[in-house]
């Protein structure tokens, strides 16, 4: 199967797995095994930002959020191969797939601050999953565009 087809598969999927990731519950974190909370990504962001943590909050909406949706539009774009901005779309592709993984990274860095508290258990839930499956696609379809805009030249 040629990466003409496989490119908008995955793109398709990276698309939906990202919303279910940033809706899903996140983790499921038990306090005193009394009280338990299962949180989407959104809900996290909501919170800091309620709580007052509004840099923390901003970065981890920067990062989880708006850099998955604009790598996911612009790869969207260069895979559909407008002509007026293919060069510079094909750039922005391989630019933001450098920073591929940093959401998830960043959402691993949340979980694991909610283990190590002391006063919580974090247990990871579909969210996460798809979050991540959502990251790992949309590098892989990001490398195989820029992989065929080399081929092409």
């Amino acid at each position: 199967m040629s990466t003409r087809f496989i490119i908008p598969i995955l793109l398709f999927i990276a698309t939906f797995t990202l919303a279910l990731g940033l809706t899903m519950p996140l983790m499921n974190v038990s306090k005193l095994y009394f009280f338990d909370e299962s949180p989407s990504l959104l809900d996290i962001i909501g919170s800091l930002w309620r709580s007052g943590d509004w840099f923390l909050a901003l970065t981890v909406l920067l990062f989880s959020v708006v850099l998955p949706v604009v790598k996911l539009g612009v790869a969207q774009m260069a895979a559909a191969q407008v002509p007026a901005a293919s060069r510079a779309l094909h750039r922005w592709v391989g630019l933001l797939s450098k920073w591929s993984m940093l959401d998830v990274l960043l959402v691993a860095l949340v979980i694991f601050g909610a283990k190590t508290s002391g006063l919580a258990t974090a247990i990871a839930q579909p969210g996460l999953w798809f979050f991540t499956a959502s990251a790992i696609l949309s590098a892989v379809a990001a490398h195989l565009i820029v992989a065929r805009e080399k081929q092409a030249d």
